[in-house]
């Protein structure tokens, strides 16, 4: 098994007034070469958007990119026609393919929105774009990790343009889980939400990320509550 660790204190960091976000990889005027991604995970960043502030509409092509809100109401826009809200438990995917302008703003004009933006290298090219999104319920985390995101159209969750799958899940404290690699040559970034655990004893706490690579099966032991969100992708594409 082979590891890699970002702490959450490493991560980089920029406070636009109107946007204080974290970045796990190089992003925008953050670049560490050490850390442009995690195979085909090349975007996970920890936004926190003012209230009735926001992105305003721009561009991206050949990209997968999830949006997973943790507080707060996340307002979507697109060229597609697409009008939505997104709220804490709902799972966001937009395929940019050949080419998406979009804008996402705080819904409320009395309190912040936080949501993790995450971008994934296509296996497709120019794919016609698309956008999708889901509601998860509470008990379908409890003590176990589900599925969110797949390459599959007929699976649960939404489904993106590569071999990767994502999934979430929240545990109570002291229990104990594991997660099986759906492809062998996959890597995992588990990125922890809330609380404090360990994989294979490497003990993870309030928003570090850890690489996973070279095993087929990942253990955890859960030291407090937790909600973590676990990212199987491809190592090269």
């Amino acid at each position: 098994m082979k590891t890699t660790i970002h702490r959450s204190e490493t991560r980089g960091h920029a406070d636009h007034g109107w946007l204080n976000t974290y970045h796990t990889f190089s992003f925008a005027n953050y670049h560490d070469p050490e850390r442009m991604g995690f195979g085909v995970l090349r975007v996970l960043n920890d936004d926190e958007v003012s209230a009735g502030m926001g992105f305003a509409t721009h561009g991206h092509s050949n990209m997968e990119i999830i949006s997973i809100p943790l507080e707060g109401d996340l307002e979507h826009k697109d060229s597609m026609g697409n009008t939505t809200v997104i709220k804490q438990g709902d799972v966001q995917v937009m395929s940019a393919g050949s080419g998406i302008q979009h804008s996402e703003k705080n819904k409320n004009s009395d309190k912040k929105v936080k949501f993790l933006q995450i971008w994934v290298l296509p296996n497709k090219a120019n794919a016609e774009p698309r956008y999708d999104q889901i509601s998860l319920k509470e008990a379908d985390l409890a003590n176990r990790f589900h599925q969110i995101v797949s390459p599959h159209s007929d699976d649960s969750g939404v489904w993106i343009h590569q071999n990767a799958w994502f999934h979430l899940g929240n545990f109570e404290k002291g229990r104990t889980g594991s997660y099986r690699f759906k492809d062998a040559s996959n890597g995992l970034y588990v990125f922890v939400l809330e609380g404090e655990l360990t994989v294979d004893e490497v003990n993870l706490g309030r928003r570090d990320g850890l690489g996973v690579w070279d095993t087929d099966t990942v253990d955890f032991t859960f030291k407090e509550a937790s909600k973590v969100l676990l990212m199987e992708v491809p190592m090269a594409n």
